[in-house]
């Protein structure tokens, strides 16, 4: 039997997930598939939230996060590295939403009701942002300003457009309102 790890559990859940195709699997269910009581995922988890942040965060990091290059090698400019950044960033969403847009939804079906819970998510880009952008801004609100700016090419609710020949034309049109303002 395999070691019951964080990890384990994530990936049984996403795996359930994407057998049972519902976004919320029971932790019965996690338990049951696991061979462990329900009881013993408490011992990784402190509640059902916890789990389904953690489910959350790790989808999105392997497929937006981890998607993400930029060449920083031919500029110095730092906004122009956010502006790569940016639209490495809505085209690797864009590309998880295109590649399986069922598992696209179940995983950001949660985040999307839980504002709590996507700001923890976008955490790490927020502080990519400031680190561009050399803010030190210790709650990164300038970072999740610039980055709120571009929900129309991050947040699901609004996936449908992503596909829209002016995509490009209208990531430009935000950038070029708020990169004064940077």
């Amino acid at each position: 039997m395999a070691k019951i790890t964080q990890e384990l559990i994530i990936e049984t859940a996403e795996a359930l997930m994407e057998r049972t195709e519902k976004s919320e699997v029971t932790l019965s269910q996690i338990a049951d598939e696991l061979s462990i009581t329900h009881a013993a995922l408490y011992k990784h988890y402190k509640n059902k939230q916890e789990l389904w942040a953690a489910v959350s965060k790790n989808w999105f990091n392997r497929m937006i996060s981890e998607q993400i290059q930029i060449d920083m090698t031919h500029s110095a400019n730092p906004k122009e590295w956010l502006h790569d950044w940016l639209w490495a960033f809505a085209n690797a969403k864009k590309r998880a939403y295109n590649e399986n847009p069922k598992m696209f939804a179940l995983n950001t079906q949660y985040v999307d009701s839980n504002p709590l819970v996507l700001r923890d998510v976008l955490w790490d880009s927020y502080q990519i942002i400031d680190g561009f952008m050399d803010y030190h801004d210790p709650h990164l609100e300038r970072a999740e300003a610039i980055l709120s700016a571009f929900a129309v090419f991050s947040l699901p609710s609004f996936k449908e457009s992503w596909n829209y020949p002016d995509y490009q034309d209208r990531f430009e049109r935000i950038w070029n309102l708020i990169k004064q303002g940077l």
